[in-house]
This record gives structure tokens, C-alpha cells and sequence, in this order.
């Protein structure tokens, strides 16, 4: 990753959630959710600057006693997207690192991994890299299809592709670290959202369907995000044997 270039980490942080209550603020191993998320994106090598993107002051007081500017957005986002694209408005940056805050077991390697290939492949608008899987763990799961130059052709909740006339099943699974070029994110900001946005429940089928530039890399990693009791009771058995984890909960 080139040093003078200014990478911005723009952390969407919403408080209410469908499936673990205050999800954000929940102890997760005796700290909160997302400032696990935030000790490891520091760990990320040659950032400029963290800001959390919230619509909760509760939230808004508790990232800043870590030393982690946030701003109070609109209640009326529809997603994540656009509500770091509110603030990143005000911001001047060679990329912006889209990151959810519930990616308390992230790999900040893997970040470095995407925004070195966004740095190198400067065609693409957006990245949104990938994990291959042997299975589509269903609707809640993105999948992606894309071309051997790596342009992402479109986004599925559905088992995509279809082993039709192949044995062959493999899924790419969608990654809650996504990449955006200072333009990209502001035309994003500008646009309606599209129909196919609104049937797949996609938030990025928005940039595909106005035209943006879309790619992908894959990365191998054990990290999920975590948006379900289950998931929560799996983050707390990874970060029993995380090396990162050990690292910074002995300084907490």
C-alpha cells in the first residue's frame, strides 16, 4: 500500500437491529461489539483517518472515549452506503474504505489486501471483494457473479450461479469491507434506488444498475460479520484462539 496516498475508514454504525438488540453496544468478550471493530481497523497499516457514521448518540459517545471521530447522519438512510456517503461529502481522500461495524473478528490484512488491489486496478469504481464457498449458507448470505476480468455482473440473496450443467459448486460470497472511489460514493449518494435494489434487498445493485464499475478479489479469511445469536456465539468461541484479539484485551 502506497504511503502518501489517503485512505479514509468510513464506519456505518446504525443502533437498531432486527436480530441482536442494541447489536453494536452488546458485550461481546466483556467489550462492545463495534469497538472491537474499531481496535482492529487501527491495526490496518497507512490509514489517514476512522470515522464512525452513526444515528445514535449513545454510540456517537461511546467510539469517541477511544479516540474515534463520529458523526450523528440522517434517520432517514436506507442503508449503509448512503450513510457514510453523507459524511465522506465533506471529506477529500484517494479511497474510501466502506467497513460494517459489526466485523468484530476482522482480519485488518485483508483490508490492506483490498485497498492495494483498488490502488493497482484504478478502472474500477467500487471493489467489493469475496470469499469462495462450497456452500451458499442461504438468503442472508450475498453472492456475487463476475467475468474473468473480475467485473462483478451482478449480486444475488439466491444460490448464484446455478450448477445447471456443471457438477461444479462453487459460491462467492459478498464481504462487508467494500471499496469506493471518491466519485463513485457521491454519485451513489445522488441516485434513486433502482428495482432491482429493492427486490434483492441489495444496496449495491444501485451502483450496477446506473452503470458504475464494479470489481472483485478473493480473499481467504475465517472472518464473518455477525448478524444473528448464532453468529454472536461464534465470534465469542474465534475470539477465545484470536492472536489479535489477546493483543488488544490485554491493553483494554
Amino acid at each position: 500500500m502506497k504511503k502518501n496516498k489517503k485512505i479514509i475508514i468510513l464506519l456505518p454504525a446504525r443502533y437498531s437491529s432486527t436480530r441482536i438488540k442494541s447489536k453494536l453496544l452488546k458485550n461481546l468478550k466483556g467489550i462492545p461489539m463495534i469497538i472491537h471493530t474499531i481496535l482492529r481497523v487501527k491495526m490496518i497499516k497507512n490509514i489517514h483517518k476512522i470515522i464512525v457514521c452513526t444515528d445514535n448518540s449513545k454510540i456517537k459517545k461511546l467510539v469517541e472515549k477511544f479516540g474515534v471521530k463520529s458523526f450523528i447522519t440522517s434517520k432517514k438512510h436506507k442503508n449503509g452506503t448512503e450513510r457514510i456517503a453523507e459524511i465522506a461529502k465533506s471529506l477529500k481522500a484517494d479511497l474510501f474504505i466502506d467497513i460494517h461495524s459489526d466485523e468484530a473478528v476482522l482480519n485488518p490484512k485483508n483490508v490492506e489486501k483490498l485497498i492495494s488491489f483498488h490502488l493497482r486496478n484504478k478502472k474500477f469504481d467500487i471493489i467489493v471483494p469475496h470469499k469462495i464457498s462450497k456452500s451458499s449458507n442461504g438468503k442472508n448470505v450475498v453472492k456475487l457473479v463476475f467475468n474473468k476480468n473480475k467485473k462483478i455482473i451482478y449480486f444475488s440473496r439466491a444460490d448464484v450461479p446455478l450448477a445447471f450443467r456443471s457438477k461444479k459448486k462453487l459460491f462467492f460470497h459478498h464481504l462487508d469491507t467494500i471499496s469506493f472511489k471518491p466519485n463513485a460514493l457521491k454519485k451513489f449518494s445522488k441516485l434513486p434506488q433502482g428495482e432491482l435494489e429493492k427486490i434483492e434487498g441489495i444496496e449495491l445493485m444501485r451502483a450496477l444498475e446506473n452503470g458504475l464499475n464494479l470489481g472483485t478479489l478473493p480473499i481467504t479469511t475465517n472472518s464473518f460479520s455477525i448478524n444473528t445469536p448464532q453468529d454472536f456465539s461464534r465470534a465469542e468461541k474465534f475470539l477465545k484462539k484470536d492472536k489479535l484479539f489477546k493483543k488488544y484485551y490485554e491493553k483494554f
